[in-house]
């Protein structure tokens, strides 16, 4: 039967002794494989071999041909969604060998979308009144039901307009089946009579040295059995253990708490600490536990954890700034989303968080609690990248929500949608909160939740997970919690560069901007011809279908190809479109991020919307959706270097910015050349970046050319600029939530005109254990710059190889200069370096 009920309770009588290591007995088993699924629609009808965790479009999509490249063209505006207007059924069939009379046995479900009845051996043991919510979790206990060969069968229901379902919003089109079907793993558990559930390490640092952590472990424990029954809680951490009575009702369950003031073991001394990637190592512990009754032990479990303390507050200025381990760190990263058909998997998972790794961001932004299991927030856990985790936007909205909304609140506000949610929040975050990873979670998006909301949000806080809970997205004010301290004002669309640097841009270099982008980021050619076709150009309304599904803007490539054509001439062909479209996505995306690091501390925090996409796309990703970098990708791993020289576009000043832990004392450089390829000016000067921190290395003189281009360097890492004698002109009285019109370009034509085509090639290479790293020195021979040379690997018959790793990538080289690439991919086959599109339109 369902159980949710948590009550605290005082350890006492805790032991504490050495024990030889605990069994690694598995007494969970996931229940992945070997499913089948159909349609109730039809008795008799067919059966599609399907696998756990998935939706029904996701079984459909990869268990059968119904729909083949259904993302492609315009394939997937077919799709009948009548079909799943009617109830799906899962089946699967598993063995319990060896079940005895004194075992318990209890299915685990970790999200079912959206409702469900589910039957053992033809046994309804949980019906859809009580399993409803995708963001819900059970644990039924199944041992009256349980036999040695054993047949489950999970009823699925769509979602109807008005429930609080999964949604992707506006950056694609609906999932047709609602994301309806068993989306996060299923398992069964066998035990004895006392089961263990929850497990989680909250810990706490002496900020002031990092030399000592205080740690409270805490596990809900219950009676599954019709008896009291009474027996230890035993724990090991690095191979030391303590023990702590529990007496339990009949079906009972109690949470426990232990910590350091009684058990000596969890004060920790010089303890590994987990930092984000950015920072240091990601350090992680195991500790395992047991319930037994000092014959046996009834059940055991193990949790992952990471020593680290992560805090919030809202400065001086009213913006939300956060410190990890006591040190400020500025929040730089972008939004994911899952797969629309929530196809992830802990492989392509692992790739998209590699990606994040190389652009040193050290944050994603999950609106709404994505994965399809632990998986993505493991591999965060592993890799040191920072999680904001919360709900999306969509149950805010009427267009996405299908019923009327509160222009405040959103669209939770009646008593039994309340609970409903708050359960799901309380789920959420009994299910997530082991993960050092989060830093926190985001209660509302667009709009506020509803007092009687955030008032059970609160007490979930004080009794589940109190880390820091961020009321809404936007510049709100809660009445239970004072200031969001964050912004959403955009923009969404192309922006001139110079944009973020001046005080009047509302999305501009300040506070905590937790959404904002630079509109349509291309993927390369070969994604383009996927997605479209290979008879892709001219643009057209397959084109437009692959931007986003708003409805009010976004649906078209109308500012990007007006962008490139005011400030780069109008493009000759689909190279040169794409080309240019490179210069606009690159140096827009890279002043973003850099003038919030030109800016901090007063700029806290930055989430690019979006990281990726959910189908083929081509809008709002630094990576498409076949996990090709676009050039956005390679403008924001320079712009988040570790330390790096940042050009500010309003002033013409030039900042040395510093993300690591300790000051940094170095040579920096400059140089300016014309459009002609002469140079213009030359400096060098000795300077010392602070800590965290930041230090003014040059400014500009006035532009002797027409067009120009900007050379930095530090240490081993360069920043080249494209510049414009000319400015651009904000309206800035007209701002929009998603942009500011410009009254006035800056010219670039003559860098949009500029030919690449004199520059070479050549590799050295190694192939060892799997891989193949490649030296690519690439060299401008010629008398002018060379801007933004997109490099590629390709088979000797010219077929791009996926998975390539870059050190750098769109490089620009000084005029008879030269650069050394590395880039390195898995495999051994044979290749030849490129550079994409370097026979270009004069």
């Amino acid at each position: 039967m369902l159980f949710r009920k948590y009550i605290p309770i005082i350890i006492l009588g805790l032991v504490l002794f050495s024990h030889q290591p605990m069994s690694a007995h598995d007494r969970v088993v996931r229940l992945d494989d070997g499913w089948r699924c159909q349609s109730s629609a039809v008795t008799g009808g067919t059966w599609y071999e399907a696998s756990v965790p998935s939706t029904v479009m996701g079984v459909l999509t990869s268990q059968s041909d119904e729909y083949p490249d259904i993302l492609e063209g315009m394939n997937y505006k077919r799709v009948d969604s009548l079909r799943f207007s009617v109830p799906w059924v899962y089946e699967r069939d598993f063995d319990l060998d060896g079940l005895s009379p004194q075992e318990h046995v209890t299915l685990l479900f970790e999200g079912i979308g959206y409702s469900a009845n589910i039957r053992l051996n033809g046994v309804l043991v949980a019906s859809r009144d009580t399993v409803r919510g995708p963001f819900r979790t059970y644990e039924i206990d199944v041992t009256r039901q349980a036999r040695q060969h054993n047949t489950l069968s999970v009823e699925v229901f769509a979602a109807q307009p008005g429930d609080p379902n999964i949604g992707f919003v506006d950056w694609n089109p609906h999932p047709a089946d609602q994301s309806m079907g068993i989306w996060r793993p299923v398992s069964v558990k066998r035990s004895g009579a006392v089961v263990l559930s929850h497990p989680y390490v909250k810990t706490r640092l002496n900020l002031s040295t990092l030399d000592e952590a205080w740690l409270t472990v805490e596990t809900d424990v219950r009676n599954l059995s019709s008896q009291p029954c009474s027996g230890h809680l035993t724990g090991e951490l690095e191979g030391k253990r303590f023990s702590v009575p529990y007496e339990l009702k009949p079906h009972e369950t109690k949470s426990l708490r232990i910590g350091a003031d009684d058990v000596p073991l969890l004060h920790v001394r010089n303890p590994r600490l987990w930092w984000c990637h950015t920072l240091g190592k990601p350090e992680l512990y195991t500790l395992r536990l047991e319930a037994g009754d000092g014959r046996s032990v009834s059940d055991e479990t193990a949790v992952r954890f990471g020593i680290r303390e992560v805090g919030s507050f809202i400065t001086t200025d009213g913006y939300r700034a956060f410190t990890l381990n006591g040190k400020r760190i500025q929040l730089l990263g972008a939004g994911w989303t899952d797969d629309i058909f929530l196809r992830d998997t802990p492989e392509r998972n692992a790739r998209q968080l590699e990606l994040v790794r190389q652009m040193n961001l050290n944050t994603v932004r999950l609106e709404g609690f994505w994965g399809n299991s632990q998986s993505l927030y493991d591999l965060c856990d592993e890799t040191g990248i920072l999680i904001l985790a919360g709900w999306s936007c969509q149950w805010e909205w009427e267009e996405y929500l299908g019923k009327p909304v509160d222009p405040h609140f959103g669209g939770i506000t009646s008593a039994a949608d309340v609970q409903l949610v708050s359960r799901q929040f309380a789920d959420q975050l009994r299910y997530l909160r082991h993960h050092p990873s989060i830093v926190a979670w985001f209660t509302g998006s667009d709009r506020l939740p509803v007092p009687e909301l955030e008032h059970e949000y609160l007490q979930i806080q004080r009794t589940v997970d109190d880390r820091p809970q961020i009321v809404s997205a936007k510049a709100m004010e809660s009445d239970l919690t004072g200031t969001s301290g964050t912004k959403m004002e955009g923009p969404y669309e192309y922006v001139a560069p110079a944009y973020w640097y001046h005080a009047e841009a509302p999305g501009g270099a300040f506070g905590f901007n937790t959404e904002t982008c630079t509109g349509a980021q291309l993927p390369v050619r070969e994604s383009i011809e996927q997605m479209i076709g290979r008879n892709c150009w001219p643009i057209d309304s397959v084109w437009d279908y692959h931007c986003t599904s708003s409805a009010s803007a976004f649906n078209n490539l109308n500012v990007l190809t007006q962008t490139i054509a005011a400030r780069y001439g109008e493009a000759a062909g689909f190279d040169d479109y794409l080309r240019k479209a490179a210069m606009v996505g690159y140096d827009g995306t890279r002043a973003m991020f850099e003038a919030f690091r030109y800016n901090a501390p007063k700029a806290t925090g930055l989430i690019q919307w979006m990281l990726n996409s959910a189908r083929p796309a081509l809008y709002w990703q630094l990576y498409d959706y076949y996990l090709r970098p676009t050039p956005a990708f390679y403008a924001v791993k320079k712009a988040c270097e570790p330390l790096q020289l940042v050009y500010n576009y309003a002033d013409r000043s030039v900042r040395a910015v510093n993300s690591r832990l300790d000051s940094v004392a170095t040579t920096v450089r400059m140089k300016v050349y014309g459009i002609s390829g002469r140079l213009l000016d030359a400096q060098e000067k000795q300077l010392t970046v602070p800590a965290n921190g930041h230090a003014d290395a040059f400014r500009l003189k006035p532009l002797s050319e027409p067009n120009g281009y900007l050379f930095l360097e530090v240490g081993d890492t360069r920043n080249v600029y494209a510049l414009s004698a000319d400015s651009d002109t904000f309206d800035w009285s007209n701002s929009t939530w998603y942009d500011t019109p410009l009254l006035h370009q800056a010219d670039y034509k003559a860098i949009g005109a500029s030919r690449t085509d004199g520059c070479r090639i050549s590799e050295t290479h190694v192939a060892a254990d799997g891989r193949t790293r490649v030296t690519l020195t690439v060299t401008n021979p010629t008398d002018q710059v060379a801007y933004l040379l997109h490099l590629s690997l390709r088979t000797p018959k010219g077929k791009l190889i996926d998975g390539v790793t870059f050190s750098d990538n769109y490089i620009s080289l000084a005029p008879h200069s030269s650069c050394n690439v590395a880039c390195e991919f898995v495999g051994q086959q044979k290749f030849r370096p490129q550079i994409d599109g370097n026979k270009l339109h004069k």
